[in-house]
């Protein structure tokens, strides 16, 4: 089985040139079953339904969101209303719209899919995050491959993951910092991974937002409006090859398209 999976989508630009890309690149790598991080789908941050449905449209099959979620209120009953767009499972259940991890059968094995966030440098303190997949992973038993979106923005923290899940599950991409690294790895117990699968957007920025906006925040400390650039794009993703039977990564691909 071959997973392709996406690194954050940002703004318009990124969604039409995901619709440009995706398809040819599914058929040509033979991919069964594709994974998008889409919580910066939405100009203005954030994700709505409209972008929502544009990444599934263009050839997505579940999106994985982060600390962006909860930007866009239009879009809390959505999450309720789409079993395949999951928000990071250490938010709060009680008080959060939507649900941490999907099961996407596929006939011969069930996919499990799941997305958890960082703690470290980030907005939102949330449950810890290695408790948190030690409970999915109990909600996961009856799926064979298991695959984790971790949205966190330290290297240590993805790392410490990525060794905490190692022969647990079958991938763990990070996402969430938009530079795609040049780790990945078959971990000692058969578990893919990478620190961060990048972005799918504009290439002259500053993580999709124009550089002389996030220049002028860091020099002037004052708030900025983030403006997503223009120009051409870039698309950044993994490909994680499986062995259907021992569900452990066979082989991983990394990509960037231009």
């Amino acid at each position: 089985m071959r997973i392709l999976c996406i690194g954050d989508v940002v703004g318009k630009n990124g969604c039409e040139f995901l619709r440009k890309k995706l398809p040819s690149l599914k058929k040509i790598k033979s991919i069964d079953l594709t994974i998008c991080n889409g919580e910066n789908a939405s100009d203005g941050n954030g994700i709505t339904p409209t972008s929502a449905d544009h990444i599934f449209t263009s050839g997505a099959d579940i999106i994985t969101l982060g600390n962006h979620t909860f930007r866009r209120k239009e879009f809390y009953s959505y999450l309720d209303e789409k079993p395949y767009i999951i928000r990071p499972a250490n938010f709060p259940n009680s008080t959060t719209p939507g649900v941490g991890y999907c099961k996407y059968d596929m006939g011969r094995v069930t996919v499990g899919v799941v997305n958890v966030m960082g703690n470290s440098f980030m907005d939102n303190i949330l449950d810890c995050p290695f408790r948190t997949m030690d409970k999915v992973l109990e909600e996961l038993d009856d799926c064979k491959i298991k695959i984790v979106d971790f949205h966190a923005e330290a290297t240590g923290e993805k790392r410490a993951m990525g060794y905490y899940l190692d022969g647990k599950v079958t991938a763990v991409f990070g996402t969430h910092t938009h530079v795609q690294t040049a780790d990945e790895e078959i971990l000692p117990n058969g578990t893919g991974y990478i620190t961060d699968v990048g972005m799918t957007g504009p290439i002259n920025s500053v993580l999709g937002v124009k550089p002389e906006i996030i220049i002028s925040k860091l020099r002037n400390k004052l708030p900025e409006r983030f403006d997503y650039a223009d120009g051409d794009c870039k698309m950044d993703c993994v490909i994680f090859d499986i062995d259907d039977k021992t569900a452990v990564t066979k082989d991983i691909e990394r990509i960037e398209l231009r």
